[in-house]
């Protein structure tokens, strides 16, 4: 959990990957899966289980959110089109991928300014760690930080999105 609400994320807007604007606040109540995305990172294949999630619980009022960054060794360098491209072909990427963005550093996203400010199971937070950091951001005001290593199925994951969709 963290000082920062899912209220306060739901208001911050960012660029949609066809150059538009969007915000949390979009997605209604729906329990979310923010997770920073690379096409060319050893944990790439974490693609797999983030789709298999928004698969299992898309209709239930779930989405995961991808936001491709090329802060980790330059393993996202491709423009968005061909970033869309590699997740539709190679993942069957449903969930929304947005722009590219950066999460850490003084140009960091205003929204992952924002989820940095939030703990992992540790007591820990601060900066990204690398790529596929998730954040679970729930209805209620939650904000669940799980380090990249962490699989998208993870059961600590999974347990906090069940819990918090509706019945």
């Amino acid at each position: 959990m963290t000082e920062a609400t899912a209220t306060d994320l739901r208001q911050i807007s960012f660029q949609t990957a066809d150059g538009g604007t969007a915000t949390l606040a979009d997605y209604g109540d729906q329990v979310l899966l923010v997770v920073n995305v690379a096409s060319r990172c050893g944990l790439t294949p974490q693609y797999e289980q983030l789709e298999e999630l928004q698969r299992a619980y898309a209709d239930r009022g779930f989405t995961v959110l991808g936001f491709p960054c090329n802060q980790f060794m330059g393993q996202e360098p491709g423009s968005i089109e061909e970033i869309l491209e590699y997740c539709s072909v190679t993942w069957g990427v449903t969930f929304p991928v947005f722009d590219k963005v950066k999460v850490n550093g003084g140009s960091a996203a205003p929204l992952y300014k924002a989820l940095k400010k939030s703990r992992d199971a540790e007591g820990a937070r601060g900066p990204i760690l690398w790529n596929f950091e998730k954040f679970v951001v729930t209805p209620d005001g939650g904000i669940h930080r799980f380090r990249p290593t962490v699989k998208p199925d993870d059961p600590a994951i999974v347990e906090v999105i069940e819990s918090n969709l509706p019945r």
